[in-house]
């Protein structure tokens, strides 16, 4: 990622450092947050090494395409960086960070109206494959295809349906993490979950 210096490797505490013992997961947020307020930019190194993927797939999958996606990738760590500090443990740093990606793609959607194209690379291949070794070629081109067809008509489905369907049936998160992802009770989640399948299966069905 162009324009924010990341180091490879991440230190381990040494023997007897509270931050070498087994942490919970939210212990072992609020430390890499901790070692960012202290100016350790190996924190942040850590954060973006975690989330890299996981935000540029729900940028592309908002915007629809891929040098849109790595823009809003970009700008949304740049975001993280800057607030990072700010983190108090209210909700996991995952769902911070979705949350944080999500608002950037709805500022950016909101603002003007970002190309919808099906998710091809420069290279002609779908986003970030990994090739399954069970498939024989056939079938995986097969899948390829059938992956572009359903991000193609993602574009079709309103943002905040878009949101829901994303958050659970590509990125697999919980019915309660996408609720205090987008703040929202369970029972709205379920119901924009349930509208956007049908708006794009709707898409879907009537493709020429």
């Amino acid at each position: 990622m162009q324009g924010l210096a990341i180091c490879a490797d991440t230190p381990r505490g040494p023997a007897g450092n509270p931050w070498s013992r087994p942490l919970t997961d939210l212990d072992h947020d609020l430390e890499i947050v901790e070692r960012h307020r202290q100016g350790d930019p190996e924190a942040f190194a850590e954060v973006y090494r975690d989330y890299e993927e996981t935000v540029y797939n729900v940028a592309l999958r908002m915007s629809g395409d891929p040098f849109d996606a790595a823009d809003l990738a970009q700008e949304t760590f740049l975001r993280v960086y800057r607030h990072l500090g700010k983190f108090r443990g209210r909700s996991a740093l995952k769902t911070w960070i979705y949350r944080v990606a999500l608002n950037h793609c709805r500022s950016r959607l909101g603002r003007r109206r970002l190309p919808m194209q099906p998710l091809l690379g420069p290279d002609g291949e779908s986003e970030r494959e990994i090739p399954d070794p069970a498939r024989g070629p056939e079938e995986r081109a097969l899948a390829r295809d059938e992956g572009r067809r359903v991000m193609a008509a993602l574009a079709g489905v309103p943002v905040a349906f878009r949101e829901a369907v994303v958050l659970r049936d590509l990125e697999d998160l919980s019915y309660e993490e996408i609720a205090e992802v987008l703040g929202v009770r369970i029972g709205t989640v379920r119901s924009r979950i349930a509208r956007g399948r049908d708006k794009l299966r709707q898409i879907l069905e009537n493709e020429p």
